[in-house]
């Protein structure tokens, strides 16, 4: 086989032919289709990397730039899955035509980031209010914040600033955005308590003890009357260390008269109205105010067995 040596990462059809490379080699040896027309080594693991450099490749325009979903999953961001490439290029350049690949119009801004052009994090957010739902939005967001791509008060003013399509989404989502969120799972266990009209409780709740000694990160809490609720997505315990560890910090915080309740995955997808139940009877034990119930959660937290 031709050794190739001048081959970038993440190269085109036309590329590799210069390099000579027949096709029958391309197709055999260690390379992989991304999409049509370009290829990437496959010793390069860094998919959300190759995705975004092989949808500059199909725009092939220096002023494109990385955009929606790819962008996102090349911050490191939650969205989800889709089968799509996405570029942005400006009004003004053809868009060009490519199975697998999107190629939009856009103005937005955009910076460099590992090596390439790419929508800025709130760019990224504004571009995904067009075709998310509420809830896949705030993941987006808190999972922006949490990988340090942008604070919940840039995601609000580029809200605030912008005008359109799908703006209204954009604010109420950035709105509901918030920092040190670990998880898509903990950002979903608090969606499903505001959008029923239960009361959300402070997010990212550490507890010290007197020698400044971290005893707990709670994912959600109300302080005042020690009340916490939060969401556990292990499904064994892999280290009986780190088992007993949690143990004796849960019975610390349970002498301190903190109640905690724990969710898991069938809580929020399987049985919400039920863990909503559970939830707002805590809340009346704990003396935390609850006031009139919303049905909104019922939009986006069905029922259905959900993985």
């Amino acid at each position: 086989m031709s050794a190739a040596p001048d081959l970038d990462p993440v190269f085109t059809t036309a590329r590799a032919r210069a390099a000579g490379l027949s096709r029958r080699e391309l197709e055999s040896g260690p390379y992989r289709q991304v999409v049509r027309g370009v290829y990437a080594r496959a010793r390069v693991s860094d998919r959300a990397w190759v995705d975004a450099r092989a949808a500059l490749l199909v725009a092939a325009v220096d002023e494109a730039w990385v955009s929606h979903h790819t962008a996102a999953r090349l911050y490191g961001a939650v969205v989800p899955d889709t089968c799509q490439l996405h570029v942005c290029v400006p009004p003004t350049v053809k868009r060009r035509r490519r199975e697998g690949v999107v190629v939009h119009w856009g103005t937005g801004q955009h910076l460099r980031f590992r090596g390439l052009r790419v929508a800025s994090p709130a760019q990224v957010f504004l571009e995904l209010s067009r075709s998310l739902e509420l809830v896949d939005l705030v993941v987006l967001g808190d999972s922006l914040v949490r990988r340090g791509r942008c604070s919940p008060a840039d995601l609000h003013a580029a809200a605030a600033a912008w005008s359109g399509r799908g703006a209204r989404m954009a604010r109420r989502a950035a709105g509901l955005v918030r920092a040190g969120v670990d998880s898509p799972m903990e950002t979903r266990c608090r969606l499903l308590r505001v959008l029923a009209g239960l009361p959300e409780l402070e997010t990212d709740v550490r507890l010290h003890d007197a020698d400044g000694r971290l005893l707990r990160r709670l994912d959600a809490a109300d302080r005042a009357t020690r009340t916490a609720v939060e969401y556990d997505g292990r499904h064994h315990v892999t280290r009986e260390e780190q088992w007993e560890a949690d143990l004796g910090r849960r019975e610390e915080l349970e002498d301190a008269d903190w109640r905690i309740m724990t969710l898991v995955s069938k809580d929020i997808f399987a049985t919400p109205e039920q863990t909503l139940e559970r939830q707002e009877r805590l809340f009346r034990q704990r003396g935390i105010p609850v006031g009139r119930r919303s049905q909104e959660w019922r939009r986006y937290f069905r029922g259905r067995g959900h993985a």
